[in-house]
């Protein structure tokens, strides 16, 4: 994360973000389930055959974890900008590729030729998809001509999007490099929500409790605290309670009224695997056995669900559902202004 900064070159320019990153980041790493390290893989040979490779992946299947066979491919996402739209796309992608890993390699922040042969060097060295976004067509077509000579595909994300404005409004575009970044109104609402989620996380409820948009409430390992850190970073003023059996919920909570409340909940299998992997760390009264007991937290879910249904917070179970997906749902409920109790 720390190279990734320096690498935006936003550290000196944005000093209250990068704090902000490196906090949201560090209560994230808390949350996520503990990921081996990638396997080393073997350098690519040579024709087609170097773009792509075959390693292993261990996968838990019940109470044993298998290793299976999993192809890898190299993919290159070139940017004038931050990648973000690059990594998101790319990775959509990816995902419909089930048995195949992506080795992403990020190269925001790219405008000048200069800049550009350096990177065409490194998919020299290792060949595989391009991605780009580059509004100045000069390097857009080096980028094109090069991929053709190494024999590796690129397509430009923007461009066919640019051509269809372009066509629809009658007139060219700007072709400005991140002209979507700029410290306008948005950028300054993100910060406030961001300082708005890590003031009130985990229980914390200051007496400004009502500038929130959402209260998300849930069990421990429900995803509250990165899914509120999502939606801060969409601008989203979002805070989190934990739901604990035995122990009374905050009655500020009861006496909210601009909020929306929403409970988040997850099958006890899901939730159990992730306690085992991710524990609430050296709490001596904590009793291992129970936390990760799937009949202790079935226990725990009906307690959380019975308080959402009696007060009408709609409920979101996240046991298949991704942090974006999560968040997208929540946005969708802000949209249309539903507060009566909901499981969706």
């Amino acid at each position: 994360m720390a190279m990734l900064v320096e690498k935006l070159g936003i550290e000196k320019s944005f000093p209250e973000f990068t704090s902000l990153v490196h906090k949201c980041w560090m209560r994230l790493a808390t949350w996520l389930p503990a990921v081996d390290d990638l396997p080393s893989f073997p350098r690519p040979a040579m024709a087609c055959g170097r773009h792509s490779g075959f390693t292993h992946s261990r996968q838990q299947e019940g109470n044993k974890t298998v290793t299976r066979p999993l192809s890898y491919f190299h993919l290159h996402l070139i940017s004038d900008a931050t990648g973000e739209t690059l990594l998101a796309a790319g990775r959509a992608a990816a995902a419909q590729y089930a048995n195949a890993r992506a080795i992403e390699h990020i190269y925001p922040l790219i405008r000048t030729e200069k800049q550009l042969r350096k990177v065409l060097e490194g998919i020299d060295a290792e060949p595989g998809i391009v991605l780009y976004t580059v509004v100045d067509q000069k390097l857009a077509a080096i980028i094109d001509e090069s991929c053709a000579d190494m024999g590796v595909p690129s397509v430009s994300v923007l461009e066919p999007v640019l051509n269809t404005f372009q066509s629809y409004l009658g007139a060219p575009a700007h072709r400005r490099a991140s002209a979507q970044h700029v410290l306008n109104a948005d950028y300054f609402r993100r910060i406030d929500a961001l300082n708005f989620m890590m003031e009130h996380d985990d229980g914390q409820l200051p007496l400004d409790i009502e500038e929130a948009d959402v209260i998300i409430v849930g069990i421990s390992r429900t995803s509250k605290t990165p899914t509120s850190i999502y939606l801060a970073n969409r601008g989203i003023k979002a805070a989190n309670v934990p739901l604990v059996l035995g122990i009374p919920v905050p009655e500020i909570l009861f006496a909210a009224k601009r909020p929306l409340i929403v409970g988040l909940v997850a099958t006890a299998e899901c939730i159990s695997q992730i306690r085992q992997n991710r524990p609430l760390g050296n709490i001596p009264s904590l009793d291992t056995g129970l936390y990760t007991d799937r009949v202790s937290i079935s226990e725990e879910l009906a307690y959380a669900r019975n308080l959402c249904n009696r007060h009408g917070w709609p409920i979101i179970d996240v046991s298949r559902r991704s942090i974006e997906e999560t968040a997208a749902a929540i946005l969708a409920l802000l949209r249309n202004g539903k507060k009566e109790g909901s499981s969706s």
